[in-house]
């Protein structure tokens, strides 16, 4: 990565969408939507909503599946030569192992975000991130299936993130993203039904962020492993924040949908920050907060 900056999975596309808006080649890498073996349409509408201090999604990890990504999507991101982080997820583990087996070896993917985390899909995804042996045991059948960098992302909802972080590491994983989006829901009070066709969907945005820079500052002091932090970064302080807890590198997410700009602002941002307190790269920045 030429900057610590990449987008979150799912706010992002597959890189097109927002390439008329700015120059995707200076980001630090481009995370796609989330990726299973087939298409999947995600969950009914409606599946998002804004609340205060964020927004509430259950889009289902809608996504058009491995073969047309390979096919479609990523010749596009190969021309912009920036680094591709693909997502991937799966209805069991051995789906999981197949999207992670079909990417091996695949030009212009260079890193693996396995999603065991997402709280909208009622398969997979959250299923097998509550447990710190189903993590575990999921992560290490696809380490042995593939040589691209894993990144697993972890779940925030729960009650100690070190030892999900440390069991990442033991299973042969790469790096870890956290947070993911925390389990939300919102009613009409006029009708008193569900907002979202899936009556639950995750918490993004601003009013997560707090949560997600102490589980960062957790799981940094608990593994020596590279941390993708992500919540809440509206501008370039939160992203700072977090490459002062442990981060080494930030994703951009919700944001993206409010001021698409965010992700270079954040950029810039962090290299002013560098310049006024004289620090010659964002590695003395990570991990520097001082706790005594």
């Amino acid at each position: 990565m030429q900057n610590p900056v990449t987008v979150a999975s799912g706010t992002f596309g597959y890189g097109r969408e927002y390439a008329p808006l700015f120059k995707i080649t200076r980001l630090g890498a481009v995370t796609v939507k989330g990726l299973r073996l087939t298409p999947h349409a995600g969950n009914p509408l409606p599946r998002h909503v804004e609340v205060p201090g964020g927004l509430v999604n259950a889009i289902g990890l809608q996504g058009v599946g491995v073969e047309a990504f390979i096919e479609k999507d990523l010749p596009f991101l190969r021309e912009k030569k920036v680094p591709v982080i693909v997502n991937i997820w799966g209805v069991d583990a051995d789906e999981y192992v197949a999207v992670a087996e079909r990417l091996n070896g695949v030009p212009g993917v260079s890193a693996l975000e396995v999603n065991i985390s997402c709280p909208n899909v009622k398969e997979g995804g959250a299923a097998f991130g509550a447990n710190v042996q189903t993590a575990s045991a999921l992560i290490e059948k696809i380490r042995g299936r593939t040589t691209l960098p894993l990144i697993p992302k972890l779940a925030p909802n729960v009650p100690d993130i070190k030892p999900f972080a440390r069991a990442m590491a033991d299973a042969g994983a790469d790096a870890i993203a956290l947070i993911n989006t925390i389990p939300a829901m919102v009613i009409d009070i006029e009708t008193r039904r569900p907002v979202l066709a899936n009556r639950s969907g995750g918490l993004s945005g601003p009013a997560i962020h707090p949560v997600a820079v102490k589980l960062v500052f957790d799981a940094a002091q608990a593994v020596k492993l590279p941390i993708l932090a992500m919540g809440g970064i509206m501008e370039p302080r939160h992203a700072i924040e977090f490459l002062i807890a442990g981060a080494t590198a930030v994703a951009v997410g919700t944001a993206n949908f409010i001021d698409p700009q965010t992700p270079l602002r954040v950029i810039d941002g962090i290299a002013d920050y560098l310049r006024r307190h004289k620090l010659a790269s964002v590695r003395e920045l990570t991990g520097s907060v001082v706790t005594s």
